[in-house]
C-alpha cells in the first residue's frame, strides 16, 4: 500500500502545560520544535504533559478511504483526540493513528497530549536551591550541566491516506 499525504498541519499550535511543573500554563508555538529549543527557560526544563491543539480543514473525505494521522517525531509519548474522539496513545515509532472514524470533511479539531520523561526537570532543578525545586529525589542523579534530552511534538503532523496500489 502506498501512503499519500493529503494535508500537513502547520502552526500556530496552542500549547498548554501541566500545572505546577514550572512552565507557563498556555503558550503559542508558531512551529513545532523541541521544548529544549524554546527561548523560555521554564519550557526547556519542563517535564510532564503538554497539550497541543490545532484545527485544520479538509475539503473532501473519500468514502471508504483509509486515513491516518502521522505525528512524525514525538518525545516521548503521545495521545491523540480528533473531533472529540480519542484515537489512542503510542510510546514508540511510528507515531501513527487510524483516523477513519473521526476525520470529517470541513473543520477538524486536533488535540495531541505529549509526555516526556523527568530528566529535563531533574536537570533544571539541580541548578536551583533545594527550596526552589519542583521535584524531589533522594539521589542527585544530575548536576545541572547535562545536555537536555529532546522533548515534545516535533512533527511534521500529516494526514495521510493509504492507497491500494
Amino acid at each position: 500500500m502506498a501512503k499519500q499525504t493529503i494535508a500537513t498541519i502547520e502552526g500556530p499550535w496552542e500549547v498548554s502545560f501541566q500545572e505546577n511543573r514550572g512552565a507557563p500554563s498556555n503558550v503559542t508555538f508558531e512551529s513545532l520544535l523541541s521544548w529544549t529549543e524554546n527561548p523560555d527557560e521554564t519550557i526547556n526544563y519542563f517535564s510532564g504533559t503538554a497539550t497541543y491543539t490545532n484545527s485544520f480543514d479538509l475539503s473532501e473525505i473519500q468514502e471508504g478511504g483509509n486515513y491516518q494521522i502521522d505525528l512524525g517525531d514525538v518525545k516521548n509519548i503521545a495521545e491523540v483526540t480528533l473531533n472529540g474522539q480519542n484515537l489512542g496513545a503510542v510510546w514508540k515509532t511510528p507515531f501513527v493513528f487510524n483516523a477513519n472514524e473521526a476525520l470529517k470533511s470541513g473543520e477538524n479539531k486536533l488535540e495531541i497530549k505529549v509526555t516526556n520523561t523527568w530528566v529535563n526537570r531533574l536537570i533544571g532543578d539541580a541548578k536551583k536551591k533545594p527550596e526552589e525545586r519542583i521535584t524531589f529525589t533522594t539521589m542527585p542523579f544530575y548536576q545541572g550541566d547535562e545536555p537536555l534530552p529532546t522533548s515534545g511534538l516535533l512533527g511534521p503532523v500529516e494526514i495521510k491516506i493509504l492507497n491500494k496500489k
